[in-house]
């Protein structure tokens, strides 16, 4: 085999190894584009209502430095110290995130729907000192804070930096409508008080010692994983590792990415690695403008977004793209001035990629990677060769290949378990060294997915090691499985599980959510066994309202395993 055979399919406008910068650092990339782009809009927050607040990067740069300068300052942090994050999109994140890079601190990200018993592990484990938290969720710090170090709260809320009469309005709707605004139980202080503070004591020559002995190498976020196969895990990502992320996906886009004029729609939490280093550092790098939806469940509330602003890219996973094709003002109306979007998280199937040309005329390329990779490895190129239900190739600096259960490298056409490695991969997990040790083997990062290369370079996942199905000592993935049945008409989502089963093993299960034409469970097995074989066919198929979802819209299949499937394939509310 050609080692790298995927660079032949380079756009000639992409080179096949990152050039030097001259950023040192996640702050040093803030103040260039806040330096360059200045005056111009970098975020804007719209709610489901239309209601909307923006910055600008001059703005943001600033307030950061306000942000940075409370940490150090009045807090009295040191350089190296964690400072938990745990909010949901808006125009304060990219403040507090850019803030404590600024201080020298470490960004420990945080989902905002954590419960109290993984908001423990999660403080506890990384040692934040600091909580930055979305007033919405801070009623389960009572039982939290004492647990972890944590001894200073900062809460913030949903409509920081809005004109006043509209943020008066949505606190209003927020306490007396959807009561969403419960009591604060402990010591906290607002944001607008720690940036007041911040301002006050904020010395311009400061900043240069925050960030003394800081380099590439330099830890610069604790981003713990989803902890699918045990407890979670925070990846030591480093400057270097997300800055050359960064690099790397602007760079493999190439002229799709104008400098300056790009308008994105950030549905997926920018707390998620892929948002985080795509939308958030990337764009912002690329002088786009970032419209934040704080979520995007129903997907109605996305409708704004794309009727108030000229949206060129959306980045998201593939629940969300469906949801919008779903969506009769979507398809009805679609995005006008749209130039491309980008998915990852979890498998493009390839009916919904079809599809999403077809209503936006526009491309749809899949990505993969990791959180432990910051994330990006490989990514589809946009003006080169794509292949559908393929994740592309490499990024520039990135060597990927496949190899058997003895680390060897499996022939193209043969599945093997992908190893990646490249300047973004982490350094490791947070203070373990065992399981840093079984996942990073002389420099090369085993993801646990399994996957094929064909000649061209261009890599296809087979699924997760630990998703797979052995049925009768034939190895099944759930990925294949859900892409027949996703095609089928009438089926809206779909997640395939094993389950045991005591002569096979284990058992093929489908859990499916369909439209009002309502497709049986018949039909679907029917034309499942049209295109697999015999033991790849579902056992059963039950039909759900809605299937179990992380934050970012990644279906949970651990989830699925818990529920009991309905071996009638009966429809929530009646029979099949």
């Amino acid at each position: 085999m050609t080692s790298r055979p995927w660079l032949a399919h380079y756009p000639t406008d992409v080179a096949p190894e990152l050039a030097p910068t001259s950023l040192a650092h996640i702050p040093d990339l803030v103040r260039s584009a806040s330096a360059t782009y200045s005056g111009t809009i970098a975020f804007t927050q719209c709610m489901p209502n239309g209601m909307n607040g923006s910055l600008t990067y001059d703005r943001v740069d600033s307030l950061s430095d306000n942000f940075a300068a409370y940490l150090r300052e009045t807090l009295g942090l040191q350089q190296g110290d964690r400072v938990a994050v745990q909010m949901p999109n808006s125009l304060s994140y990219a403040v507090v995130a850019f803030g404590v890079f600024k201080a020298g601190c470490v960004l420990v990200n945080t989902n905002p729907l954590y419960t109290a018993p993984e908001m423990i592990h999660q403080f506890s484990d990384s040692g934040a000192k600091v909580l930055v938290v979305s007033d919405m969720f801070a009623d389960r710090l009572p039982e939290v804070l004492d647990k972890t170090d944590i001894t200073t709260v900062v809460t913030v809320k949903i409509s920081e930096f809005f004109p006043p009469l509209i943020s008066r309005v949505i606190r209003m709707v927020q306490k007396w409508w959807n009561k969403s605004l419960p009591a604060i139980e402990v010591a906290h202080t607002g944001f607008q008080e720690a940036l007041a503070a911040g301002r006050a004591s904020q010395k311009a020559e400061s900043f240069a010692t925050y960030l003394e002995g800081i380099t590439a190498d330099s830890m610069a976020a604790l981003q713990y994983t989803g902890g699918t196969t045990g407890v979670s895990k925070g990846a030591v990502l480093t400057h270097g590792n997300l800055v050359s992320n960064t690099l790397q996906m602007i760079s493999m886009n190439g002229v799709y990415i104008r400098p300056g004029k790009e308008i994105v729609a950030t549905a997926l939490p920018m707390y998620h690695i892929f948002a985080f280093t795509v939308n958030l550092l990337g764009f912002y790098h690329s002088g786009a403008r970032n419209i934040l939806v704080p979520t995007p469940r129903p997907p109605s509330n996305l409708k704004r977004v794309f009727e108030n602003y000229k949206i060129t890219w959306t980045t998201g996973v593939n629940t969300l793209f469906n949801a919008l094709l779903n969506e009769r003002w979507f398809t009805d109306s679609p995005p006008k001035h749209l130039v491309a979007s980008a998915a990852g998280g979890m498998a493009l199937h390839e009916s919904v990629a079809a599809r999403w040309r077809e209503v936006t005329g526009t491309p749809i390329v899949e990505g993969y990677g990791l959180t432990e990779s910051s994330p990006v490895l490989t990514f589809n190129p946009l003006g080169g060769l794509g292949k559908d239900g393929s994740i592309g190739i490499p990024v520039p600096s990135t060597d990927v290949k496949c190899v058997d259960e003895n680390g060897k490298e499996v022939a193209d056409g043969e599945a093997g378990e992908l190893v990646a490695k490249g300047p973004q991969i982490m350094q490791g997990y947070w203070q373990r060294p065992d399981e840093t040790a079984a996942s990073l083997k002389d420099g090369w990062l085993h993801t646990g997915d399994i996957a094929q290369r064909d000649s061209d370079g261009y890599f296809t996942i087979v699924d997760r090691k630990k998703d797979m199905i052995l049925v009768s000592g034939f190895n099944v993935y759930p990925n294949e499985v859900e892409e027949q049945i996703a095609a089928f008409p009438g089926v809206i989502e779909v997640g395939v599980v094993g389950l045991p089963h005591p002569t096979s093993g284990e058992s093929v299960n489908a859990f499916v959510v369909v439209d009002s034409s309502a497709p049986s469970a018949e039909d679907i097995i029917a034309h499942a066994r049209e295109s697999l074989a015999a033991y790849k066919i579902p056992s059963t198929v039950t039909f759900v309202e809605e299937l179990p979802k992380s934050p970012i819209g990644k279906i949970l299949r651990r989830e699925l395993r818990d529920q009991q499937p309905a071996a009638s394939g009966s429809k929530p509310g009646g029979n099949a």
